[in-house]
């Protein structure tokens, strides 16, 4: 009785463990919705520092802006922002050759088939350029244009400075009322009855009680994990990678609009460019490689003059079996990990949080919707999952021992039918809801090397003539469209060139 008194009981004292990208997002939005009958407080400490390197988005984040109502050029002022129009993957399928996942439709769609079933008719026929020829992203990131064109006919993210982004959301969110508090969590306490969450003590005594808590504390998971006990699904079996070095170089030409995802013998580095400086890292498994070699290889292959010491990341990829438990809900990388190479990290606060909003349980705590949080949070982080394992298997890499257990290794059920499917018929099935859409496996699995065997018949009714014309005349439209954006570089600082570091600071 007591426990279902305690779910009854209304939400009014929302309390946020940890700042950071995580804590402010759902700070903002939180406020932004329900702050007028909320009482919201976050507690973070400046002596506790944040992972702090996920600097490149993916358009979903576009949407979670216009929910906020937040001014794109002054968001991306505030935190130095560029452009994004894909991702660069370079040694993945082989040493020396790269392909760009895009952010944009390749093509136009026939109703009974994608556009790539066409596409490879043509290159059988030898009618056909380079898939990327007939996506505007693609091409406008190969080369190095941006700018914004009438009814979102373009599609992008941003890369960002996700410290400045956290501040930039705290400034934000104390305008609709959240209160921040300074200070260390000392001890969680909760409920001897039901073991829910009743109260944070901070090491100086004070005591935060709340209603719902929000435990964004990082890879530490202090409510979730320390406390409830949560468990963790571990998926290090097909995401071998459990290391990062993150590093910070100044900027030495032009910033281009996409990530560059760099693959080594033993891992990958990333590049991401911002207004002021250029964010590296090197992903890798410690399995395979020690701290220092990796080290080595990350500075080897960097420009600039160093700006920070580079610092070890450890993470163990996987996901919580409930995120939402009894009345703490872990987002961010409290309630898991994936590494960054589709830059998910974001997306997957975003989806948490927008779960969250319209799950809120304003009447009280109920396990029918906690069940349901956690089943949408299970299957949604699966897919993604499975589309980053799929950059690993599929490859003609069998250089060194790590491309050798990655492509020898055991992938899950769920992502074999949809490579087999592919290889076989050039077809990807996927649900409605799913976060990558079906050009995006096409992208990959064309890019990581797989040709279909065959494809749909729809293709097969089409002369040369007709062909011809069809693929002429999408990829002659984006070259136009292409040839009249202006270099990324020059749209940036037109558009939102970078804020004064003392604007940012918190009054």
């Amino acid at each position: 009785m007591r426990d279902e008194q305690f779910q009854r009981r209304p939400v009014r004292r929302v309390v946020i463990a940890g700042g950071g990208t995580a804590g402010w997002m759902v700070a903002a939005a939180v406020s932004r919705s329900l702050g007028k009958v909320l009482d919201i407080k976050l507690v973070e400490s400046d002596e506790i520092g944040t992972v702090g390197v996920g600097e490149a988005t993916i358009p979903s984040l576009l949407n979670f802006h216009r929910l906020l109502e937040i001014n794109e050029q002054e968001f991306m002022a505030a935190t130095k922002a560029t452009f994004k129009l894909g991702i660069s993957f370079e040694n993945w399928r082989n040493v020396n050759e790269d392909y760009i996942h895009s952010f944009g439709m390749t093509g136009i769609d026939h109703w009974t088939a994608g556009f790539n079933h066409f596409w490879r008719k043509g290159r059988e026929r030898k009618l056909a350029g380079d898939y990327g020829d007939y996506c505007l992203e693609l091409k406008a990131a190969q080369l190095e244009r941006f700018g914004h064109l009438p009814r979102e006919g373009i599609n992008y993210a941003y890369h960002l400075d996700a410290s400045a982004y956290a501040r930039y959301l705290r400034r934000y969110s104390e305008g609709y009322g959240v209160q921040r508090i300074e200070g260390k969590i000392a001890k969680v306490h909760t409920d001897a009855a039901n073991g829910h969450i009743t109260a944070l003590q901070l090491d100086g005594g004070a005591m935060l009680e709340g209603d719902l808590f929000i435990d964004c504390t990082g890879f530490r998971a202090l409510l979730v994990g320390e406390t409830l006990g949560e468990g963790f699904e571990d998926w290090s079996q097909w995401l071998h990678n459990d290391s990062a070095i993150a590093i910070q170089t100044s900027s030495t030409g032009p910033a281009v609009p996409y990530t560059r995802a760099i693959a080594h013998e033993w891992g990958w580095q990333w590049r991401i460019p911002l207004q002021h400086r250029v964010g590296n890292g090197m992903v890798f498994s410690s399995k395979f490689v020690d701290d220092d070699t990796a080290r080595a290889g990350l500075i080897s292959n960097i420009t600039g003059e160093q700006l920070v010491q580079p610092r070890v990341i450890r993470f163990k990829p996987g996901q919580r079996r409930k995120v939402w438990n009894k009345n703490c809900v872990a987002i961010g990388l409290a309630s898991g990990f994936l590494e960054p190479i589709e830059s998910t990290s974001i997306h997957l606060i975003q989806r948490g949080i927008i779960r969250l909003m319209q799950m809120f349980p304003s009447a009280g705590i109920f396990q029918s919707e906690i069940d349901e949080y956690n089943r949408q949070a299970w299957t949604e982080i699966e897919h993604i999952r499975d589309f980053i394992i799929l950059h690993y298997k599929v490859t003609n890499r069998r250089d060194s021992p790590f491309w050798r257990h990655c492509a020898e290794m055991e992938v899950p059920k769920s992502l074999r039918r949809r490579i087999d499917m592919f290889r076989e018929t050039g077809r990807v099935f996927r649900l409605s809801n799913e976060l990558f859409a079906e050009n995006s496996w096409v992208q990959v699995m064309l890019g990581q090397g797989i040709m279909p065997l065959q494809h749909h018949p729809s293709a097969d009714l089409m002369g040369d003539a007709e062909l011809s014309c069809l693929l002429d005349g999408i990829r002659n439209n984006v070259a136009r469209t292409v040839a009249q954006l202006p270099p990324h570089q020059q749209y940036v600082e037109n558009y939102c060139a970078a804020y004064m570091e003392e604007y940012l600071a918190p009054k």
